[in-house]
């Protein structure tokens, strides 16, 4: 099935993507994981919330821990260009007949939250407040250095429609594994910000969130990241990595936060800027379209995600397997 032609004029301008919103079972937990071993900065901590950002971003927050019962992601959000454009944004899900309820939000102007035709939570915004740079305060790098939130990936159950609804929105294709039995899409990699994506689509029991992921400056932070996990409790946390994947070139790990919320750390994709850049197509049977080299991908990896608050996920709706580690 050919994926859609990009559509270079949506109706409202998506910059990127902002931030995503977990709940967690123990914030303390949380904290330490997040702030005292991934290294992101602590920028607020308010009614049972704490707010964070990495080392380059302006933006008051791109992860937001709330403290509950269950751990599941609330909702991901995404920054839009301008208020004229968030109202056409609200005219768009309207439209769709999909629900728009505006809320407040710390931090943040004006705001909508809505979901995708498979009931990801969505939230929108143009406004947030704005901090002061950190990048050159080299003093605060710890962790892994993160230095920006990069993209979310999630479980559908049918990636065509996924892919079809995105591109609606003005999400590109850079990538897309294909099932050349089916010649359905069986994963595909998207964007706005002119990198592999901002949002990718997996197939599987969904929806729910595979990985949320933060990009560092060298691989050489993955391997320092893996040293500090292994030497302060959170060696079982490592689930995945270090390796490579064929699609989008980046240098990988995958790490689980202790309500086993998957992050990933990233670097070494590409750019994808221009307006004519063409997707490349994988086979689902090619093993270095996920592992260009490295172990593979343990089953773990394809099997479980973070449900998201009040959705249940459906079956997957295409019967296809990719190579999965013994």
């Amino acid at each position: 099935m050919p994926i859609p032609a990009p559509n270079l004029y949506p109706s409202f301008n998506i910059v990127r993507l902002s931030h995503v919103e977990l709940t967690v079972t123990d914030l303390a937990a949380s904290r330490a994981f997040y702030v005292d071993t991934l290294g992101l900065q602590v920028t607020g901590e308010e009614d049972g919330r704490l707010y964070l950002r990495a080392m380059e971003e302006r933006n008051h927050h791109c992860l937001v821990l709330r403290e509950g019962d269950k751990a599941v992601a609330d909702a991901l959000a995404f920054k839009v260009y301008d208020e004229q454009g968030l109202d056409m944004a609200e005219k768009f899900f309207k439209d769709k007949g999909l629900p728009v309820e505006w809320i407040e939000r710390p931090f943040q102007g004006r705001t909508f939250v809505t979901r995708d035709p498979h009931g990801i939570p969505l939230e929108f915004y143009t406004r947030m407040d704005r901090l002061p740079p950190i990048h050159q305060q080299y003093k605060l790098y710890n962790g892994v250095k993160p230095l920006r939130i990069d993209h979310f990936n999630c479980f559908s159950p049918n990636v065509d429609e996924s892919v079809a609804f995105y591109s609606e929105l003005g999400f590109r294709v850079t990538e897309y594994t294909e099932d050349e039995v089916s010649k359905h899409l069986w994963a595909a990699w998207m964007h706005r910000k002119g990198g592999v994506h901002d949002m990718a689509f997996t197939n599987g029991l969904g929806p729910r969130l595979h990985h949320v992921a933060f990009w560092v400056p060298t691989p050489l932070n993955i391997v320092d990241l893996l040293d500090l996990m292994a030497t302060t409790g959170y060696v079982g946390n490592i689930e995945r990595g270090p390796g490579r994947h064929g699609i989008s070139n980046a240098f990988f790990l995958y790490v689980r936060d202790p309500d086993l919320h998957r992050i990933e750390i990233y670097c070494s994709d590409y750019l994808t800027v221009d307006p004519d850049h063409e997707p490349i197509k994988w086979d689902l049977k090619d093993p270095q379209r996920q592992t260009l080299w490295g172990a593979p991908a343990p089953r773990s990896w394809f099997e479980e995600g973070t449900l998201f608050k009040g959705v249940e996920p459906q079956e997957s709706q295409l019967a296809a397997q990719p190579i999965v580690a013994p």
